[in-house]
């Protein structure tokens, strides 16, 4: 039990400290691909942790399931003798003990959770997508779908295949080279998967939403992707035209869910981003500080686990 306790004191320790650093680091866009590798390494520490540390305790409860006094059920029964009689030297050691078990349980009902809303949002978005396909029809030199709409809206869309939605107003509202753009910036969700991220960190965020590290992460990456696709379609077309083309497509409605739009997310921050890009001395800075901090989070649970298994820790085993 030693190395689970552990595992699940720095999930809770990663879950308090990590949000406000990478808010701080990545909000202004200065390095979003790292952004988004930084929150990625945060959630996935967290999750890889939890994930060891139930596997662990199941090893523990088969293992000694034919010896009561050593199995997880016995130990705390130990601590809490040992509290009553007065060695409260015990009292973390129960403490730890009991978080891994209520981790162990939250873990299971968040991955039960998490399957289920993952293949609800997979059949809405595919279901979307082949509705696209059925209701609009495509224009000569445009590599998209198009609707019929009075709203000027851009958007992707997941399914087999998936789909760049354009409406007939949005066709009306830019020119050529604007439109290139906004096409560029939907591809580059479609190549990035951005939209596959996104599902499962909303799937996160739903399933667990008192644990604010998801929910900020999902505001975060989602605009950390949208950032992302603005400097692939900027370095094909050029900076000014995306920041026309976001301009000219600002009004749009309400985007379908599990879609992500052109001018969905943070449009002010990305258009001020687009006008006045960091300095070189600010993106290395920032560059530097991401990639350190996502190597350490990276890393955690191997060294939270070596440093328990070796004793140094202070979640050592209860004394039977």
């Amino acid at each position: 039990m030693t190395v689970a306790a552990c595992l699940i004191l720095y999930s809770f320790v990663v879950a308090v400290l990590a949000q406000p650093l990478l808010v701080r680091l990545t909000h202004g866009g200065v390095a979003p691909g790292l952004g988004v590798a930084a929150w990625m390494a945060a959630i996935g520490s967290i999750a890889l942790s939890w994930a060891t540390a139930a596997a662990l305790v199941v090893v523990e409860l088969v293992r000694n399931g034919g010896r009561p006094a050593r199995s997880l059920l016995g130990s705390c029964f130990a601590s809490l003798h040992a509290v009553v009689s007065g060695r409260v030297g015990l009292v973390l050691q129960m403490t730890l003990l009991l978080l891994t078990v209520l981790a162990v349980l939250a873990f299971s009902v968040v991955v039960w959770r998490l399957g289920g809303r993952l293949r609800r949002m997979r059949s809405k978005t595919h279901g979307h997508a082949k509705m696209t396909r059925m209701v609009g029809h495509h224009v000569a030199g445009v590599d998209a779908v198009v609707l019929e709409a009075s709203q000027p809206a851009a958007y992707c869309v997941a399914g087999r295949p998936s789909a760049i939605v354009v409406t007939t107003a949005a066709l009306g509202a830019l020119d050529r080279r604007q439109l290139d753009a906004v096409l560029a910036h939907e591809r580059a969700h479609l190549t990035g998967r951005h939209l596959q991220i996104l599902a499962v960190i909303r799937g996160l965020a739903a399933s667990l939403p008192r644990i604010s590290l998801f929910t900020v992460a999902e505001a975060e990456i989602a605009r950390l992707l949208e950032m992302c696709a603005d400097d692939r379609a900027a370095r094909a077309h050029g900076s000014r035209t995306v920041l026309s083309g976001l301009i000219a497509l600002s009004a749009t409605s309400p985007l379908p869910s599990g879609a992500i739009g052109a001018t969905g997310i943070a449009v002010l921050d990305r258009a001020e981003r687009l006008a006045s890009p960091a300095s070189a001395t600010d993106r290395t800075r920032v560059r530097t500080s991401l990639a350190a901090v996502s190597a350490l989070i990276a890393i955690g649970p191997l060294a939270t686990g070596l440093l328990a298994a070796a004793g140094v820790m202070l979640c050592g085993p209860i004394a039977m």
